[in-house]
Parts: C-alpha cells; structure tokens; sequence
C-alpha cells in the first residue's frame, strides 16, 4: 500500500518546466522595458530636431527679408519690382518652376506657390480670380499680387560660401492693400498706401520644417541712413547705427520696417 501511495505523488522532474517559463516572462518583460525605453529615445530626439528645424525655419526666413531690404535700397523705382522687371540677385534661375530643396527635403513649385498666395489655387490666376473677395484678401481690387523677388538655397545668401544650411528661402514683393487706386501693379504715390509694399518670406526645409514671415515696408524722405538698414532693432542698435558714416544710394530710403509675431508661424506686419 505505501508503495502504491508514493508511486502517485507527483515527481519532482515535472517542475523543471516552470523555471523556464519564468525565465521567458522574465525576458520578455526586459524586452517590453528596453523597446519602450529606445522609442522614448527616438521620440525625444525627433522633438529635439523638429524644434531645431523650426527655430532653423525662422531665423532662415529672417535672413531672406534682411537679404531683400538690402536690395530694395538699390531700386528706386519699386513699380518695376511689382511688374517682374527687377529682382534680387539672390535668385536660381527663372523665376517660375519647381526647385529640389536641399538636404532631402522634397521639391517646390514656384509657379503653384505664387498662385495659391494670389487666388487660392495653384493653376494660373486670372484677373477676376485676384480681384475676387475672400476671407484673407478682402480688398478686391486692392488685393496684393504677389511677385517672385528671390529664391535660392539659404547656403548661397552671401558671396563666402560659409553658411551651411538645408533649407530654402522664397520672397515675394505686392502692393500694398490699404492703398485706394485699384491697381495693384503700380505703387500709387499719391494715394493712400504709397510708398508701401509688402514682403513675404518663407523658408523651407527638412522633414516639413516651415517658416513665414510677413513685412510691411515703407519710403520717407530721408536720406540719412545706411545701405542695410533693416528697421526698428531698438534705441541701442538706432544708436550704434548713428554713429557710423551713412552710405546711401540714389533714391529714397527703405528706413522703417514694423513686426509683431503670432504663435504657428512667425508673421510681421
């Protein structure tokens, strides 16, 4: 009987199986840990290099309106800006067409860009298009039509070759909206708004990174400040600026330019 009672108790060889099962748990739980752990790496440094690119975006649009009102203070007569028959040197070629962004980022259209600012769509805008009124361009035929000024590589802005940048940076000039002469193609001295237009900057680059900042430019009759003055910095920088032999060319003065930013988008006015 006690034989027949020990041969009924459960061996102790059938536990060796638990042992591993818990070394499986085990493992893959350190599994689950470590993948979690490496997705809040890959995570963390993907916000890292978003807002890199980002804070990259507005400092590359602010250099292409710092680049441009250096070149509006060569042209005296901005009407030729406004038809196309002037722009910046800072160019790549035609103005219309699609340009490959550097570093990998994709393409732009220059065409379709410039159409979407003018009426909305990326195929080519007729007039009543431009004219038509809509919640951004409700001054009818006051609307801006925006014209390429300058387009190309951050990296070629200067003559040096020492800026290494990823990104592209497009201007477009227009008439200025408060003006009342119905004719956007023309800045109309003599009525309200002349002596104005308006700048648009943006900045492209990377993984979508995205930057715009609008400006708007205004004449006086003053002749007594640098070539390169690029508006209000504050009363130091007005001061330092004094202080410097001023070197001015034939014409009237780009000499103020007024900026405010918005969250999403770097905008001036």
């Amino acid at each position: 009987m006690a034989r027949q009672l020990l041969k009924k108790l459960p061996s102790l060889d059938s536990e060796r199986g638990i042992a591993l099962l818990i070394a499986l748990m085990s493992t893959l739980l350190l599994t689950a840990l470590g993948l979690a752990l490496v997705m809040t790496t890959m995570t963390e440094t993907m916000i890292t290099a978003n807002f890199k690119d980002g804070g990259e975006a507005t400092y590359a649009a602010d250099a292409g309106v710092e680049r441009v009102m250096q070149d509006l203070l060569t042209i005296p007569d901005w009407n030729r800006i406004l038809s196309g028959a002037v722009q910046s040197p800072f160019i790549d070629g035609a103005p219309s067409g699609t340009r490959n962004l550097p570093g990998g980022g994709g393409t732009i259209d220059l065409t379709a860009a410039t159409n979407l600012l003018n009426c909305n769509k990326t195929s080519t805008c007729s007039v009543t298009e431009m004219n038509a009124y809509t919640d951004e361009r409700p001054w009818t035929t006051n609307n801006p039509r925006w014209k390429l000024f300058a387009y190309a590589p951050l990296d070629t802005i200067i003559d040096t070759g020492t800026i290494v940048s990823s990104f592209y940076v497009v201007v477009w000039i227009a008439d200025d909206q408060s003006e009342n002469d119905d004719d956007p193609t023309v800045d109309g001295g003599g009525s309200a708004g002349g002596g104005i237009l308006l700048m648009r900057a943006e900045a492209f680059g990377p993984q979508g990174a995205h930057s715009t900042i609008e400006v708007t430019l205004g004449r006086t009759d003053t002749t007594e400040l640098e070539r390169g003055y690029t508006g209000q910095r504050g009363q130091d920088e007005q001061n330092r600026r004094a202080r410097k032999a001023a070197v001015q060319s034939p014409g009237k003065a780009l000499t103020r330019s007024d900026m405010s930013a918005s969250v999403g988008g770097f905008t001036a006015h």
